[in-house]
């Protein structure tokens, strides 16, 4: 038997999973490492963190599975998307802190460009917003504020990456610099249609383009692995960013086709085939995959925070120990209390974008508990995907939209947090048997790039589910409901 290895690197941890040659789940390995917050609304990760827990996990998960590196036939990665690493090419040194998707520190800057009219051409080339939350802005941070990062920069000794990029450039020692289109998508410098980097942005941005990737498929050559990281070297052969990996995880290979991701944030991904729909509703244009130089494209709505909210539950007010927690104190919350929480932690994004706003809670009363606090923060997932639903119907209207939602990530194990999601859409959810769909996209594209899986369609038809949930909620609560969110947001924004 061959194998698969995957890797994970997410927001709060790294992971390693093991696939055999028919994508079952042989082994997997998971190790968190430390947020840091310098200041209210800033975000980072110390580089060395990524790395040594990515390695780790590696050899954690070939140990586990009992198994020799020469059974790994390819390797898959998958990972936090606009997450900011900088480097010298010459040291391996990351000149600063890898600067997280989720910071705000950028905000002001990015006023400004608006303010100044470039939002249209903007939005125009790479199919985003003129926020924080991509990576242009944050290298531009760093160039502005590391002492002598700029100089270096435009010496051509600096290289700027995706976390994915950083691990590739890791794994083979220095040999690769690359990325694939889905994560160039992400950083506000590649333009989308014309599949390059755009020299009008990186000249806004005062960005100099040696430091930037090449750009490759999702399911290409990126190099092999060092001899002595796993005892052979092991070829890269397919990258996506986490959200791409779970909508080819997902099989949402057809126009139309909708999924919705719930790991740290919450990220749902409508394909629109191979054209890039310009959204009215403030949605995301980007790319959902790349193969064989084709990109196919999709609409996206970007959460900031959906599993996160459950994290503050467990280390901000303490009121649980495990996620899984949630569940039974929402199923014990007083039906008669409707507390609201807006989790705005480091702003709201789709379809509202805005960076300067933070969290609140409404409807508290004497008696409100950990279990109404439990209720609401499941509740605002559901809520918040909504919002970013009736957007994209909006935009994608008549163009024939899949009514069911398919859901992964580790909320979506939740049945209660599910069937709630399903009552407030108003629509099927559906739960594939293996949630673990975002290692499963890049398993699938490293797979079948080494020529031992089998193709797109073939892949498809494999996907499997697990349960369905229907909508059970009267139609006058879903609307009482739904219009107190709103309510609840438009007094958050207001604050």
């Amino acid at each position: 038997m061959k194998y698969i290895l995957s890797i994970d690197q997410g927001t709060t941890s790294s992971r390693a999973i093991l696939f055999d040659e028919t994508l079952n789940l042989k082994a997997m390995s998971q190790e968190e490492f430390r947020q840091i917050f310098p200041n209210s609304g800033w975000v980072e990760h110390d580089p060395s963190d990524l790395w040594s827990t990515t390695a780790g996990t590696c050899r954690a998960v070939i140990e586990r599975a009992g198994i020799d590196a020469r059974d790994i036939i390819s390797i898959g990665i998958t990972n936090q998307r606009e997450t900011t690493v900088v480097w010298d090419k010459n040291t391996g040194k990351p000149v600063h802190n890898a600067i997280v998707w989720q910071d705000r520190r950028t905000a002001e800057f990015c006023r400004s460009l608006r303010d100044a009219g470039h939002a249209d051409m903007v939005a125009d080339r790479t199919g985003l917003l003129l926020d924080p939350y991509f990576s242009a802005t944050k290298v531009k941070w760093i160039l502005d504020n590391v002492d002598g990062a700029r100089d270096a920069a435009q010496a051509g000794d600096l290289l700027f990456g995706t976390v994915d990029c950083y691990l590739i450039w890791k794994l083979t020692g220095g040999e690769v610099h690359a990325t694939d289109a889905t994560n160039a998508a992400r950083t506000m410098l590649y333009d989308i249609r014309k599949g390059r980097w755009s020299q009008t942005i990186c000249d806004l941005f005062d960005i100099p383009m040696s430091m930037l990737p090449d750009v490759r498929d999702s399911a290409a050559d990126f190099g092999t692995t060092r001899a002595d990281l796993f005892g052979r070297p092991i070829p890269i052969l397919g990258v996506a960013g986490d959200q791409q990996a779970a909508t080819i995880g997902q099989a949402c290979f057809e126009p139309g086709m909708l999924k919705s991701t719930y790991g740290t944030g919450c990220f749902a991904l409508l394909n629109t085939g191979d054209t890039p729909v310009r959204s009215q509703n403030r949605l995301l244009t980007t790319i959902a995959y790349q193969l064989d130089g084709k990109p196919t494209y999709a609409l996206e709505g970007s959460i900031f925070v959906a599993g996160a909210v459950v994290q503050w539950l467990r280390d901000g007010l303490k009121i649980i120990r495990e996620a899984s927690e949630t569940q039974p104190l929402a199923e014990a919350a007083d039906p008669t209390q409707e507390v609201v929480l807006v989790p705005a932690f480091t702003g709201l994004g789709a379809p509202y974008w805005n960076p300067d706003c933070r969290g609140a809670i409404f409807g508290l009363s004497r008696n409100s508990g950990p279990q109404e606090l439990a209720k609401a923060a499941l509740e605002s997932v559901g809520y918040q995907t909504r919002d970013l639903l009736e957007a994209m119907h909006a935009d994608w209207t008549g163009q024939g939209a899949d009514p069911v939602l398919r859901v992964d990530g580790g909320m979506s194990a939740s049945d209660w947090a599910m069937q709630f999601l399903s009552d407030i859409i108003d629509a099927p959810v559906d739960r594939p048997k293996v949630l673990e769909t975002t290692a499963l996209g890049v398993a699938w594209l490293a797979g079948m790039k080494a020529g031992a899986l089998p193709d797109q369609e073939a892949f498809a038809r494999g996907w499997a589910l697990d349960r369905q949930f229907q909508p059970a909620m009267d139609a006058r609560t879903r609307d009482r409901k739904y219009a107190g969110w709103k309510r609840a947001v438009d007094s958050t924004l207001a604050y």
